[in-house]
């Protein structure tokens, strides 16, 4: 019997977008946070290892706002007119899709931001996952299904595709190119940049 389904699965395919079925998470969510923790928050997608790290000291300290990556220590940090206010674990871009250092100011602030390149195709009808590894500048999108991008809460864009946005933190160097960071963290530095701070990614 099993047999018998594993050779009308491809069949079933070309006739149905609902192939592969189930809720099952993306690859690229599943790096974004741990896959079916329901009783985990959509937002906060948590971490590999306890954060003892990440700190905000920024309420009520006034003066312009700048941040520095730094992809060896794999931290970033946050700064009101020169005095450091806040620190944040980070994860950054894996060798395949590195986080180019340089000097960079904050383009684009989005709360409810959504990948428009990694994600999955769900199928329209049932909304079950159809492929959960989609890279749209490869994948097209099957008949009767739809692209869902990766969310990327507190999306803070300061080079071409590239932000600072909540993100699974697995303990090493895992983005495309983003800069993950805890939620809370994401959400304080997002409270304090404005469009035109400037953003330091250094090695």
């Amino acid at each position: 019997m099993k047999r018998l389904a594993a050779l009308l699965a491809p069949l079933l395919f070309v006739t149905s977008c609902n192939f592969g079925g189930g809720d099952s998470q993306s690859r690229y969510l599943a790096a974004y946070g741990p896959p079916r923790q329901e009783q985990r928050a959509p937002e906060d997608p948590g971490a590999a290892l306890p954060d003892d790290v990440s700190y905000w000291a920024g309420d009520g300290v006034r003066g312009a706002p700048s941040v520095r990556i730094d992809l060896s220590a794999q931290k970033a940090f946050f700064y009101k007119a020169g005095t450091l206010v806040g620190v944040s674990r980070i994860s950054t871009g894996s060798d395949e899709h590195a986080t180019p250092p340089g000097t960079f100011k904050i383009i684009q602030k989005n709360k409810d931001h959504r990948s428009n390149l990694y994600g999955i195709f769900k199928d329209k009808a049932t909304g079950q996952v159809v492929n959960d590894d989609v890279d749209t500048s490869k994948d097209k999108t099957p008949p009767g299904c739809v692209y869902v991008g990766a969310p990327m809460p507190y999306f803070m864009r300061f080079n071409g595709g590239i932000g600072m946005h909540t993100g699974y933190l697995p303990g090493y160097n895992a983005s495309h190119g983003c800069v993950r960071m805890p939620h809370k963290m994401a959400k304080a530095f997002f409270e304090n940049v404005e469009i035109g701070t400037p953003v330091i990614v250094q090695r």
